[in-house]
């Protein structure tokens, strides 16, 4: 089956506007039924503005965003329920780390990520980062990161889940979509596929699922990117988001090229600067070679004046 390609961001953004779709995709990844979803009120999106070239081919605004979602979800547990935060970040770059970094903290201090009024109980926090590029982590399609509680002195793990360790603690799932080429071990690395740019098409934009090996009770998911992918509104924004990521590698590009230019300089500017230390230097030993000679001259002149004065003295003697 022919889909929209979701790692463009127009396209995964409107696969997770569904709210059935977001549930069962996100329900697939931590593991854990989500009985009720809904984006919280610090839902971000940050438009990229488009560039003159670009606004002079559509009079559409840019549908290029860094995603980020914010869940609110209601998760059914042994216990009953319980209530987390799902952060979600998609990124195409490898500068996104310190981004990671700024907005999670923006969690950790929202005192409106708390389930009580009094606003004392901090909600648990989920991570979810979708890369497009390799990292220094091991060559999987899903990696979670979960914490732990041990005996630092024996290694002897403990079941926690108390307030201390869920509130200052997160669990994250860390998707690689370079690594989800012929990974199928699971539903999930199923599901997963949707991701996997080597079954992409001649257009780039549309990916070729292999629909009858899809999970049966997740094919709302690419029922609703097979819909992206009927919609020539959600074709012209993949293609104009291809124009401003192909802007934003040009620009990189450039800054790169100026960036080597003024490094060369530095070092050309370094180079005369050691050559010019380096002829001081010079003048400096021969500065002090002329008066080592000076000095040497000096002794001698004082040792054959001494001689003089002895053989005067001896003559004298005589």
């Amino acid at each position: 089956m022919h889909i929209a390609n979701p790692i463009y961001d127009v396209v995964f953004k409107y696969m997770l506007e569904d709210n059935k779709v977001a549930k069962l995709f996100l329900s697939a990844i931590i593991g854990e039924e989500i009985m009720e979803l809904e984006f919280s009120a610090q839902e971000r999106t940050v438009e990229i503005p488009t560039s003159k070239k670009v606004k002079k081919q559509t009079m559409e605004r840019s549908p290029l965003t860094v995603c980020r979602f914010d869940f609110s979800a209601k998760i059914k547990t042994p216990d009953g329920f319980k209530t987390v935060i799902i952060e979600l970040q998609k990124a195409k770059y490898l500068a996104d780390l310190m981004r990671f970094r700024r907005y999670l903290g923006l969690h950790y201090q929202s005192p409106d990520n708390t389930s009580d009024a009094k606003q004392e109980k901090a909600r648990q926090i989920y991570c979810i980062y979708f890369l497009a590029y390799g990292v220094d982590l091991p060559p999987r399609p899903v990696l979670k990161v979960d914490y732990k509680v041990q005996d630092a002195y024996t290694g002897d793990e403990f079941e926690v889940s108390g307030e201390f360790v869920t509130g200052l603690h997160h669990r994250s799932w860390i998707v690689q979509m370079n690594e989800l080429k012929e990974r199928r071990r699971n539903d999930l690395e199923k599901i997963l596929s949707i991701f996997d740019q080597s079954n992409l098409t001649e257009l780039r934009h549309i990916i070729d699922v292999d629909d009858e090996n899809f999970p049966e009770e997740y094919r709302l998911i690419i029922r609703r990117l097979r819909k992206a992918m009927e919609d020539p509104k959600k074709r012209r924004e993949m293609e104009l988001e291809d124009d401003i990521v192909k802007e934003l590698q040009d620009l990189e590009r450039l800054i790169e090229h100026k960036e080597n230019i003024i490094v060369n300089q530095n070092k050309t500017i370094a180079d005369k600067d050691q050559t010019i230390a380096d002829k001081d230097q010079t003048i400096a030993d021969k500065d002090q070679t002329i008066a080592d000679k000076d000095q040497t001259i000096a002794d001698k002149d004082q040792i054959i004046a001494a001689l003089e004065k002895q053989l005067v003295n001896f003559k004298q003697f005589e």
